[in-house]
């Protein structure tokens, strides 16, 4: 795990070593055991080092091949890096480490090798003799690429933070993006926050050049799904096969591996796979902020009990957590509403000396883990509703309103008036977290552009697309797998963990296990209950009293926090979007008095999404 930098084609760029030293510096945190820095006529690359397999200086980056054509700088970790090795028998190896087999795997097959990695990366390969820059991400998106490209040059990097410490690119802010934060605290890929800088939309590459720039995709969530045939038995052990291999490939290290282990079923079933089943000792770590009442601290010692790990309970205070809050949202490279969690799982796990730690992330996108994924078929099951006109929805919406003006209630009363049920007609609303009409008086835009979760939609499995023959479920998997899992728990997870020199592997990502879980018919997934398939298919490994309960999650007091001891703090942050042109001082002002008199339809979650974003700007030094 490490930090990637480059600056391409310097005709125009002054120092542009020292640039990307600056660059390196800022992102030290993601590789603390080493530095370099590649420099060629039309290109400098920058590296730091997160030592995870083979330790020795042999596989140091930016890494150049033997005969000095290709130049490779690369953040992640290939699972399968020793069977490919096998594809090359002749080649004569220097190091020990996964960077070396993508080098040699490029030189022999160019991009095709990249079909063959099995695992999480973001990639930069220079070619001296072409003068071009492939950078290229894995399939789910994992690990993080952003880049600026302009007709003079080219600067990417794995963070945000050290694009703009270049200062080739203002700090201004995306007035589209800034809509598309406020509606799903986060920005959907391939935009950020920032004006011309963009991020590398998973399973894409792009090739620059003195021609200029050429995007395309190797691999897709909607196209590269595998009919899966409707036999329950096969379904289940062909799951439980592909689960296993994830799982024992993302225990390849040379440091130390621990796993998350909140207590709910993904990360249950992870512990036990490992324990039970590959028979490998793992230290499990569960962090507990809420009363043992509230706290699902008491299933993750069952777990580990049941599987004799060497169990690490951290117990905070909310005092603590509330202590760590600034220094978590300086940490954010790019904003979100819900990184600070992480955050402090990740600090407190690499005290404990673990590098790398396997995390359950993915399992309720992939397997039909939330209410969601009940919710769109019973809306679509009433088909009938769009039988009225137009005008009698509208009524009807305006009667919930009456009912109770509660966000619920807007939102069913916005999904009625749809001319369409279909998924991308609906789910549009499920993640959004400020209504359209409240971005507009937040704003003062009276046209706000087409919601961005719709258009993901509509592209990936509407009407005659390549996903159009997605099952139901997998359509909201592909759904939430594309904004909120990639956008907002993915680039948490990196940003968080990285702060802290962890690395985070997710075994539910394997791309294998994703390709066939998404051609699962939906009575396989949720008939009864949610995860059906994963509890049928490892009922020998989960206990019942792990999955037969409510689901869970930390209990903080946020509301209270943010009226109390964190008022000043998010005063303070709010001031930083009231000095921007891009809001109404006046309603920003409403929202906090209303929040702070308590009126129920302004959440502390929406509240606090503009605090971070407040911190963020002012962090950053953000223009208006």
């Amino acid at each position: 795990m490490c930090g990637i930098n480059g600056i391409y084609d310097l005709k125009t760029i002054q120092n542009p070593r020292e640039l990307v030293e600056s660059m390196n510096q800022s992102m030290v945190h993601r590789g603390p055991d080493a530095g370099a820095i590649f420099e060629d006529s039309n290109i400098v690359l920058g590296h730091r080092r997160l030592s995870i397999i083979d330790l020795e200086e042999a596989s140091n980056q930016p890494m150049t091949s033997s005969d000095g054509r290709f130049t490779i700088v690369f953040n992640g970790e290939i699972y399968n890096f020793r069977e490919l090795k096998d594809l090359l028998p002749d080649y004569q190896w220097k190091s020990k480490g996964d960077t070396e087999v993508i080098l040699a795997m490029w030189e022999k097959w160019g991009m095709n090798a990249i079909k063959q990695l099995n695992g999480m990366f973001a990639i930069g390969i220079y070619d001296k003799n072409k003068n071009e820059v492939f950078l290229i991400r894995d399939r789910l998106g994992i690990k993080p690429l952003y880049f600026h490209y302009n007709e003079d040059f080219t600067v990417f990097s794995s963070s945000l933070k050290s694009i703009l410490e270049t200062n080739l690119v203002d700090r201004k802010i995306d007035q589209n993006a800034l809509i598309d934060y406020l509606r799903f605290q986060t920005v959907q890929t391939p935009n950020t926050l920032i004006e011309d800088v963009y991020q590398l939309e998973p399973g894409h590459y792009i090739k620059v050049n003195q021609d200029g720039i050429e995007k395309k995709s190797y691999w897709s969530l909607e196209k590269d799904f595998l009919p899966v045939p409707r036999n329950y038995d096969t379904i289940k052990e062909k799951t439980r096969e592909l689960l296993f291999e994830s799982v024992e490939r993302r225990l390849i290290s040379d440091v130390k591996v621990g796993a998350f282990l909140s207590g709910g079923i993904d990360s249950s079933l992870l512990v036990g796979i490992i324990s039970n089943e590959l028979d490998q000792k793992i230290s499990t770590f569960n962090v507990n902020f809420a009363e043992e009442d509230y706290s699902e601290a008491k299933f993750a010692r069952q777990v580990a009990s049941k599987y004799n790990t060497d169990h690490h309970e951290i117990n905070l205070k909310p005092q603590d957590f509330l202590e760590k809050l600034p220094e978590a949202l300086s940490k954010m490279d790019h904003p979100s509403g819900d990184g600070p969690n992480t955050y402090i799982v990740s600090e407190e796990t690499k005290k404990q000396g673990i590098t790398v730690a396997l995390s359950g992330l993915g399992g309720d996108e992939l397997f039909a883990g939330y209410d969601i994924f009940k919710r769109i078929p019973e809306v679509q099951s009433k088909k009938w509703l769009l039988s009225f006109p137009v005008y009698i929805r509208r009524l009807m919406a305006k009667g919930l309103l009456l009912k109770g003006n509660t966000i619920a209630n807007r939102k069913i009363g916005q999904v009625i008036q749809q001319p369409y049920f279909d998924t991308e007609y609906i789910y549009q609303f499920n993640r959004q977290l400020f209504l359209d009409d409240q971005i507009k008086r937040i704003t003062g835009r009276a046209n706000l552009p087409i919601n961005s979760s719709f258009i993901i939609g509509k592209e990936g499995i509407g009407f005659d697309t390549a996903g159009w023959n997605l099952p139901t479920l997998s359509k909201i998997s592909y759904l939430e797998i594309s904004t909120y899992m990639q956008n907002v728990l993915l680039r948490d997870s990196d940003q968080m963990s990285m702060a802290h020199s962890l690395e985070i592997r997710v075994p539910f990502l394997d791309h294998k296990l994703v390709e066939y879980v998404m051609g699962v018919p939906d009575f396989a997934k949720y008939p009864q209950k949610p995860k059906k398939l994963l509890l049928d298919a490892f009922e020998d490994l989960i206990p019942e009293e792990v999955w037969n309960r409510p689901k869970m999650g930390f209990v903080l007091p946020y509301e209270q926090w943010m009226r109390n001891e964190l008022k000043s703090f998010c005063e303070d942050k709010l001031d930083a979007l009231k000095d921007l042109e891009y809001f109404r001082s006046s309603e920003i002002d409403k929202l906090w008095n209303q929040f702070l008199k308590g009126n129920k339809s302004i959440s502390w979650s929406r509240m606090w999404s503009l605090v971070v974003l407040g911190s963020w700007i002012k962090e950053n030094q953000i223009e208006g």
